[in-house]
């Protein structure tokens, strides 16, 4: 018994010993196991996450053209078979290149196919609508930038998609776009609406001033100068230019070298370059020289809109007047009037003359006032407002600040009436009747509002 005991008792180590390292043996194995299993669900999630990730940048791409660019692309072409594969890249595809190319091609015998520039702006929607109106192809290009609310922008966009315009979505400082888009349309003209606009946010943020009005500019005529053929160029320059003048009525032939704001600045700039690609390449250049435009659709940050909009709400509006106390005044040009005045640029304007970027014989180079010729008081504008809103304004009259505008402006309009057969019709309380109208029905806005 004893011996037996001693047996027994010297035998349960020994199984203690093996069941452990069976138990080792089999947690080793669940180890290799899950180990294993990891390592290939990782191989898995990584090529799906890969695979997922190729299809989100193809369609991304295929569907949205790049918003912006610095790359000069002076060397950027496409042509051939690369075409459908630069299309995916630089976000064009197929059905974006139809869609660019329907809204670029003119229903009408000769018409023009037309590229406009800051398209879903104000000005530019106006022309867009009135080109493809009468039969031209018109192709929008808009960075729909946040200056001032995009949903107005968008909403212009949307306007402009219902009546067969299709707008770009991208930068004027975009080489590689613009080159793609001049590839697939030979534009006979460009409307160059595109800018960074106001006279006082330029103390804000100057550089976007530099950046639109002259690098766009300058990237727009690098781009125009290949083409072939070249587009005849009509394009937004500004009654800003007059800066310090003090000849009334403003006239072409009078001194534009001394600017009060930047934002003239660059549009003086504009002015010179226009004179220089026109000198070099033999493109032929039209500047526009608008004043103070007003009308439906548009910029809130004009003195117009804010006003009509603060005076529903009830708050005070501010009416400056100059530092020695006299009436600030300017030459209101109703919308309608300013289009007008646009497609008289395009009608009129003579093809340039450059080839393979060289200059073959001197090319029209031109520049027009687009006034109404009837400088208005602010005061008087508050007056016909208060008239049509029916409401009462709480003006502050106060000094205007030294922050870039000018006191007054009148445009002297011979020039453009001789050559463009421009002839502004409409008076500031007619014009403004049609802003009202247009501004409580896209805002909803309940007023008293007279209906007439």
């Amino acid at each position: 018994m004893q011996y037996h005991a001693i047996i027994g008792g010297g035998a349960s180590p020994a199984d203690t010993s093996k069941t452990a390292k069976l138990e080792r043996y089999n947690s080793y194995l669940r180890r290799l196991n899950t180990t294993s299993f990891l390592n290939a669900s990782s191989k898995l999630l990584f090529r799906v996450t890969l695979l997922a990730t190729v299809i989100l940048i193809f369609f991304f791409t295929l569907n949205h053209p790049p918003m912006s660019g610095t790359d000069s692309g002076a060397g950027y072409h496409i042509h051939g078979t690369s075409n459908l594969l630069s299309s995916a890249f630089y976000g064009g595809g197929a059905a974006w290149e139809k869609q660019v190319r329907h809204s670029s091609t003119p229903r009408r015998q000769d018409g023009f196919s037309v590229l406009v520039t800051g398209a879903a702006g104000f000005v530019g929607s106006h022309c867009s609508l009135a080109l493809k109106k009468r039969g031209d192809g018109v192709l929008g290009l808009d960075n729909f930038n946040s200056y001032y609310d995009p949903s107005l922008k968008r909403a212009r966009q949307n306007l402009l998609s219902k009546h067969q315009i299709f707008v770009v979505d991208g930068d004027i400082n975009n080489a590689q776009l613009l080159q793609k888009l001049f590839d697939i349309v030979p534009f006979t003209h460009i409307l160059h609406l595109a800018a960074q606009a106001g006279v006082r946010y330029a103390m804000q943020n100057p550089l976007s001033y530099v950046n639109s009005n002259i690098a766009g500019f300058v990237n727009l005529l690098e781009i125009a100068k290949k083409a072939d053929p070249q587009p005849a160029i009509v394009w937004a320059s500004s009654s800003s230019v007059y800066g310090l003048n003090t000849q009334v009525p403003f006239s072409e032939l009078h001194r534009t070298d001394q600017p009060a704001s930047l934002y003239a600045a660059t549009k003086k700039a504009g002015e010179e370059i226009a004179h220089t690609y026109n000198h070099i390449y033999g493109l032929s250049l039209t500047g526009l020289r608008f004043f103070t435009v007003y009308g439906p659709w548009g910029r809130p940050d004009m003195a117009y809109f804010f006003f009509t909009k603060d005076i529903l709400q009830g708050k005070g509006i501010n009416v400056y007047v100059t530092q020695d106390d006299k009436e600030v005044a300017r030459d209101f040009t109703y919308i309608d009037d300013v289009v007008k005045g646009c497609i008289g640029a395009l009608d009129t304007a003579e093809k340039s003359t450059g080839s393979g970027g060289k200059k073959t014989a001197p090319a029209q180079l031109r520049v027009y006032n687009l006034g109404n010729t009837s400088p208005v008081s602010v005061g008087k504008l508050v007056g016909i407002l208060e008239n049509l809103l029916n409401v009462k304004a709480k003006k502050h009259v106060i000094k205007m600040p030294r922050n870039g505008d000018v006191p007054f402006t009148h445009a002297n309009v011979t020039l453009a009436h001789k050559e463009l057969g421009y002839k502004p019709t409409t008076d500031l309380a007619s014009g403004l009747r049609k802003f009202v109208k247009w501004y409580v029905g896209y805002y909803g806005v309940e007023t008293r509002a007279k209906k007439e």
